[in-house]
């Protein structure tokens, strides 16, 4: 029975292609009515067996076992989660950023973190003194992720994210209007994704992807490029998950004198000691306890 990976979803059909087929070459399949009476549902990035009919289609047999799955966006086996974050229109959300760092942390997923649009920058942005751009870097290579600062318009960065994506299937993810379709352009010419001006009056881009597909790269690599987020919940984490969502928290937690400190209040507490001595950032401890009162307010409300 052949095998082949689901590069993309739509109206009830799966484009299955097939294992060590020719670059663009799918086959439309139909999933068997046996997945419904299961509950399952057949992901973008499965692994399936699927059986060839007649009519040049097929029909997906069998999903093999996922190492990873997302529920937003719908899609498994991803292993990297590349975040991109705009410099100017709209200016970097370091709160947001955050945000979607828990979310893959929860996830599973390793992340890199992408700047993007550089060239948007002026010279006063970039004085040697405080270089915003180089402090956002340091700050979070120091937590231990990835970041390169990109530019479509000159190619900065652009060889060096496509190389990270070597032999990964990659979720690109981030706020509107960003660039990330702008970026695959760049990677993949001739690849022509829509993309969209942002609005200088809402700070934010319409949304230009509309479903979930896997982008073939020439390297091995498959991305995803996925609808933007202006917003993102806490609905599939719990508070108590909250702390270990922050990798610079994990280890000192530890050592905290209560188990399952919520590092908010009780004494003894490794996290505000080290938020105190310049160890743990400021703006990534008030996002945490930002993240602390939002998961709270919408447990009340649910």
């Amino acid at each position: 029975m052949p095998e082949g990976l689901i590069v993309k979803a739509l109206s009830g059909y799966y484009y299955v292609k097939p294992e060590g087929s020719a670059p663009g070459e799918v086959i439309q399949c139909r999933g068997r009515g046996i997945f419904k009476k299961k509950g399952l549902t057949p992901l973008v990035g499965d692994q399936v067996i699927y059986t060839p009919t007649e009519n040049g289609e097929g029909t997906v047999d069998e999903i093999l076992p996922r190492m990873t799955e997302l529920v937003r966006p719908p899609i498994a086996n991803a292993r990297l989660a590349v975040l991109l974050f705009s410099l100017k229109e709209p200016d970097l959300n370091l709160s947001l950023l955050d945000k979607f760092l828990v979310h893959i942390e929860h996830a599973g997923l390793r992340a890199l973190i992408c700047l993007t649009k550089e060239d948007l920058l002026g010279e006063a942005d970039k004085a040697e003194e405080a270089d915003p751009t180089e402090q956002v870097k340091q700050l979070y290579e120091e937590i231990g992720y990835g970041v390169i600062v990109t530019s479509s318009v000159s190619g900065l960065g652009t060889d060096e994210v496509r190389s990270r994506l070597a032999g990964e299937i990659s979720v690109f993810s981030g706020q509107s209007g960003v660039g990330k379709s702008t970026l695959l352009n760049t990677m993949l010419p001739g690849l022509s994704l829509e993309t969209s001006e942002i609005s200088l009056k809402l700070g934010r881009g319409r949304h230009t992807t509309r479903h979930v597909e896997l982008i073939e790269l020439d390297n091995g690599g498959y991305v995803a490029d996925t609808p933007g987020f202006s917003q993102l919940d806490f609905l599939e984490l719990g508070v108590e998950e909250l702390s270990s969502c922050f990798r610079e928290f994990r280890e000192l937690a530890d050592d905290c004198k209560f188990r399952g400190c919520s590092h908010l209040h009780e004494p003894g507490c490794r996290v505000r000691e080290a938020l105190e001595r310049g160890e743990v950032a400021s703006s990534r401890y008030e996002h945490y306890v930002q993240f602390q009162q939002e998961m709270k307010d919408k447990k009340r409300r649910y």
